[in-house]
């Protein structure tokens, strides 16, 4: 803890966790929100082109090509663009949105609210339960994200807490490996299991703020009509 770099990898890990949760959620809820309408036009064909997401990806080298396109590349919105859609928590919403009571949104119509006020106004506040659902999965894969950094950014500055731990540790047993001692392995393996706290320790607090919301909300979002 006494190299100072680490805070700045925890502000990046923190504001990406922070700004992707919220991108995410928001952008999910509108797509969800749509989805849960069964008068949409073109509903089907937007259910099967969300459904191919959970069972295919573009690939590692095509990605890198489209974030480098893009000009992702050693940019902090690296973190949240790529992102901000998961059809998974899309299907978890829109479940969630489906028990929801169709006269509210009648009744609202008649007192003069538009499409937007009644989603902010009205769906958003009572979708809490599945919102914060969404909210600590997310979360927990901002905060856990290596690869995107990994792969994506080369800039020390943008570096969050995990490729940050990860250079500390990759630093300490390439400068472990001709000692071989029992003393030197066992400093290496304690730097190890103190980098193990350092990143669980937001999690654990984090968790049971939300463990309530979280049981309803994949309950609910699990019922299908």
């Amino acid at each position: 803890m006494n190299d100072s770099s680490i805070w700045k990898a925890y502000i990046i890990s923190v504001s990406k966790t922070v700004i992707g949760v919220v991108a995410h959620v928001f952008f999910c809820s509108m797509v969800a929100y749509g989805l849960s309408k069964r008068d949409l036009m073109g509903r089907k064909v937007y259910t099967a082109m969300g459904v191919i997401t959970l069972f295919f990806s573009g690939g590692m080298i095509p990605t890198y090509l489209l974030m480098r396109q893009l000009n992702l590349i050693n940019n902090f919105m690296v973190y949240i663009i790529p992102s901000l859609f998961s059809y998974y928590d899309v299907v978890i919403l829109m479940n969630f949105f489906r028990q929801l009571p169709v006269s509210m949104e009648e009744s609202a119509k008649i007192d003069g609210a538009g499409a937007w006020r009644i989603f902010l106004k009205i769906i958003m506040p009572l979708s809490k339960p599945a919102i914060a659902t969404i909210a600590l999965f997310h979360g927990v894969y901002q905060w856990n994200d290596f690869m995107t950094a990994k792969l994506y950014i080369t800039d020390k500055v943008l570096y969050p807490v995990q490729m940050k731990l990860y250079e500390i540790i990759v630093r300490q047993s390439v400068q472990n490996m001709p000692v071989g001692s029992v003393v030197m392995e066992t400093t290496s393996k304690g730097i190890q299991l103190a980098t193990i706290v350092i990143t669980t320790v937001p999690i654990l607090i984090a968790y049971p703020l939300l463990q309530k919301h979280f049981v309803t909300g994949m309950m609910l979002g699990a019922v299908k009509e």
